[in-house]
């Protein structure tokens, strides 16, 4: 990979499966974890449509795992989190 492809964010990985995703209340919560040093890092999409809008907040937490299972289980119940204490207010400017 180029240096400016790190840089900027190209050629991340693609994943080899479909992410772990659910529906929560009225949200759509999709679960990202990226591989990083050698294990995957707790990453996520959380989506909604407001007022005909499609709305979509990308999360990454600090956290961690040596498997995708378990890193998506985690990414799941991190975005629950933010839904709870935020709510619509995810998606104000």
């Amino acid at each position: 990979m180029s240096f400016w492809k790190s840089l900027f964010g190209g050629g991340a990985p693609k994943p080899d499966r479909p992410a772990a995703s659910e529906d929560y209340k009225g949200y759509v919560i999709e679960a990202r974890p990226y591989p990083e040093g050698g294990q995957y890092q707790v990453a996520g999409v959380i989506r909604k449509e407001v007022d005909g809008v499609a709305k979509e907040e990308r999360f990454v937490r600090a956290d961690r795992f040596a498997t995708v299972e378990d890193a998506e289980s985690v990414a799941l119940v991190k975005a629950r989190q933010i839904i709870d204490q935020n709510g619509d207010r995810l998606f104000r400017p």
